[in-house]
């Protein structure tokens, strides 16, 4: 039944209005309104959230756009102004945190509130917009994986039809993927807001469950932008999972010095598996970083600071 779902009937919600750029933008104001109901939940001083959004969603959105330029400036070298129409998608989601990043960065300065409570704030809100936002993927026929053979495999979700010069073609649905990966990635971060230990947390399980996630599936896509024979997004994408199970070892090496030798077997693991191509190799290289990194933090002593700092209201600044 699902299979008449394995192609879109149109790439436009109606007229000329693609369902790319509509999901998109429903992807922004739902993260808006987690993000406003956080700001009344932690008592930051009411229209933060709005003057934020009008700061991060210009600066995400051409970061994105730069950043997927950047890296396939081939398709645009002919015609400089396809730049400017991205509701035929090419929005780089590395580039829009980068850009939303220095947005937020800056606006942490002019109002004298912590960067890291901003983009705790952020991060379930913006995971759950790139969860809706991958099935614009989905309309126009985009971010799909390699050519699916089996036929007890040729079913939507798991595969999409591709249509090809020798006919529609099966093939892995990569942004379904990625989208289902999201979504239990927000409800994770959902439940762990409350539960987190030290302010900038939250920051970093998006950052290794987001960066997990998009390894393994990365490595199936067919059009991912490269660096010579690397694939962009999943260099950083394992960089971001290292960094974070370093900082966790890191804060808790001050109690539990001997705990650092669980990053032994991680590094065993990433070194053996890094120049494997298989999805099974990719998974084994993420897997254990999640693991540990869950280990490891449930082992962190709580910040009573910041315990103290989310029971009380935060001070309104100017």
């Amino acid at each position: 039944m699902l299979n008449q779902f394995a192609q879109p009937a149109s790439r436009y919600i109606f007229g000329t209005i693609p369902f790319y750029s509509v999901l998109m933008v429903t992807g922004i104001i739902v993260a808006i309104i987690h993000c406003l109901r956080e700001e009344k939940r932690l008592g930051l001083k009411k229209d933060t959230i709005v003057d934020l959004a009008l700061w991060t969603v210009p600066a995400g959105i051409i970061g994105a756009r730069l950043y997927y330029v950047a890296f396939a400036w081939d398709v645009f070298a002919s015609d400089w102004t396809k730049i400017f129409r991205i509701w035929e998608g090419g929005l780089a989601i590395y580039g829009a945190v980068i850009g939303g990043f220095i947005a937020v960065l800056l606006f942490s300065i002019k109002r004298k509130i912590s960067v890291f409570t901003l983009t705790d704030i952020i991060a379930p809100g913006l995971i759950l917009a790139q969860a809706i936002g991958r099935w614009g993927n989905y309309f126009n026929m985009e971010a799909y994986g390699e050519l699916i053979t089996d036929p007890a495999w040729q079913f939507f979700p798991f595969g999409v039809l591709i249509s090809t010069p020798l006919g529609d073609m099966w093939h892995q649905a990569t942004f379904f993927y990625e989208s289902f990966w999201n979504f239990l990635t927000f409800l994770a971060l959902y439940r762990l807001r409350l539960h987190r230990k030290k302010t900038g947390d939250l920051t970093c399980w998006y950052f290794l469950l987001y960066g997990a996630g998009r390894f393994v599936i990365e490595g199936l896509r067919t059009d991912s932008l490269m660096s010579g024979t690397l694939r962009i997004s999943q260099v950083l994408s394992l960089v971001m999972c290292g960094v974070v199970v370093i900082y966790f070892a890191l804060r808790l090496m001050r109690t539990r010095p001997l705990m650092m030798l669980l990053l032994i077997p991680l590094a065993v693991i990433w070194a053996l598996t890094l120049m494997n191509t298989s999805i099974l190799a990719r998974i084994l290289t993420v897997a254990p970083a999640i693991l540990i990194g869950a280990v490891l933090y449930g082992m962190i002593p709580k910040n009573t600071s910041t315990k103290e700092a989310e029971a009380a209201p935060c001070q309104e600044h100017p």
